[in-house]
C-alpha cells in the first residue's frame, strides 16, 4: 500500500466510482497499485488509457464503429481520472485532460444510441455538453445532467444509459468550473445561468420535447442541480445525488485534494478566498423555493458529504420529495449502484412518462 496520503484518499474515497463508471476492474487495480506517489497517479492512468485508445483508433480504421466506440469511452474514462483532482501540475493535467475530450469527442457517434458534440451560448463564449436521443423516439424528455467538482462529460456513459433505456434524452454538460469550462470559468454558486444557457438551447431543437426537462446532478452537483431548480421554474423535475445543503459548513472537514480542486476551479488565488465561494453555496434560503418534484439520494456512510445534508434539503423543499438513504453506501452510494441507480431512473421517466 502506498504511504502516499493523497493516492490513499483517492482510493479510498472513490474506488467503487471509477469501476461504476467505467474504468475495467484490472485497469483499476493495476493503476493504483503502481501509484506510489501523487506524481504517479496521471502517469499510470495515461499508460491505462492508451491501450483503449490506440485499440479504438484501430477499429475506426478498420471500420469497426460500434467496438471503436466502447473503447474510445472507456479511454476517456481513464484519461478523465488521471486528471480529475491532479491540480498540482495544471500543464499535465491539460494535456491528459485534452486526450480525455479528444476520445469522447470521436465516441459519440459511435455507439448506441448515438450522441453528438453541442455547444451552447454561454457568456461570451460556449459550454460543451453531449446531447443523446433514445431510439426510436419523438420529440423524447430530456434529462440535463450537471457534473460535480470532479466529474466531467466524459465520465457520463453509465447514467446517460440509464435514461436513454427509459426513452429519456440526454445533455451531459460542463458548467463553470467544470472539466471543459474549467479554464475560463470559475465555479459560480448560482448555477441556475449555466442551466439557464442549456435549456434555452434545447427549446432551440425542435426533435425534443423543451417542457419536459428535469436535472440531474452528482456530488456538488447535488446542489448545482436543486439551486438551479428553485430558480429555473423550466425544470420539471430534479434528482440531487450526495450534494450538500451547506457546503462552506463542511469546508474543514473535506479531503485536501477536494479543497485543492476547489480552489483552483474557482480561479481563487488564496485559501481565504476558496472557503468565501465554499461558504456562498448554501441552499438555506433556497430550497423552500424548490416546487418541481425531487429525488433526494444519500449515503449513510459518506465521508465526504454527510448525508443529513441531504436529509436537510429533502425537509426544506417546497414541493414533492423522495429521500433515499443507503444504510451502507459511500460517497454517491457508488458502492451500493443497484440501489438507486435504476430505481432513480425510474422515478425520472414516471415524472414524464407515467
Amino acid at each position: 500500500m502506498t504511504g502516499d496520503a493523497r493516492v490513499q484518499s483517492a482510493i479510498s474515497h472513490w474506488a467503487p466510482r471509477f469501476v461504476a463508471n467505467g474504468v475495467p476492474l484490472t485497469d483499476f487495480l493495476e493503476g493504483t497499485a503502481g501509484s506510489e506517489t501523487w506524481d504517479d497517479w496521471w502517469p499510470n492512468w495515461a499508460a491505462r488509457a492508451e491501450i483503449h485508445e490506440a485499440m479504438g483508433r484501430e477499429a475506426l480504421e478498420a471500420g469497426k464503429g460500434l467496438s471503436a466506440g466502447q473503447h474510445l469511452t472507456t479511454a476517456a474514462v481513464c484519461y478523465h481520472f488521471g486528471k480529475f483532482l491532479f491540480v498540482n501540475d495544471m500543464d499535465e493535467m491539460r494535456r491528459v485532460h485534452d486526450r480525455a475530450i479528444e476520445c469522447r469527442r470521436l465516441a459519440p457517434p459511435q455507439i448506441r444510441p448515438a450522441g453528438e458534440r453541442v455547444e451552447m451560448p454561454y457568456e461570451s463564449a460556449t459550454l460543451a455538453g453531449i446531447l443523446r436521443k433514445p431510439m426510436g423516439s419523438r420529440r423524447p424528455p430530456v434529462v440535463v445532467i450537471c457534473m460535480g467538482l470532479d466529474s466531467a462529460k466524459e465520465e457520463m456513459g453509465a447514467y446517460e444509459q440509464l435514461f436513454l433505456d427509459r426513452g429519456l434524452a440526454t445533455l451531459s454538460f460542463d458548467g463553470p468550473g467544470q472539466d471543459e469550462a474549467e479554464y475560463d470559468f470559475p465555479i459560480r454558486p448560482d448555477y441556475e445561468a449555466p442551466v439557464g444557457a442549456a435549456f434555452d438551447y434545447l427549446e432551440a431543437r425542435d426533435e425534443l420535447d423543451a417542457s419536459r426537462i428535469g436535472l440531474w446532478g452528482v456530488s456538488l452537483g447535488g446542489y448545482f442541480a436543486p439551486h438551479a431548480a428553485a430558480y429555473e421554474k423550466r425544470a420539471r423535475a430534479c434528482i440531487a445525488l450526495s450534494g450538500p445543503y451547506d457546503w462552506g459548513a463542511i469546508w474543514d472537514d473535506l479531503p485536501g485534494l477536494t479543497r485543492a480542486a476547489f480552489t483552483a476551479r474557482t480561479h481563487s488565488k488564496t485559501d481565504d478566498r476558496a472557503r468565501a465561494v465554499a461558504e456562498a453555496m448554501s441552499l438555506a434560503g433556497v430550497a423552500e423555493n424548490i416546487t418541481c418534484p425531487r429525488f433526494v439520494v444519500a449515503g449513510r456512510r459518506d465521508k465526504l458529504i454527510p448525508w443529513q445534508q441531504a436529509e436537510r434539503l429533502a425537509r426544506e423543499a417546497a414541493g414533492p420529495v423522495e429521500l433515499l438513504v443507503i444504510e451502507d453506501g459511500n460517497h454517491v452510494a457508488n458502492n451500493r449502484g443497484y440501489r438507486y441507480r435504476v430505481q432513480s431512473a425510474d422515478w425520472m421517466a414516471d415524472q414524464f412518462t407515467g
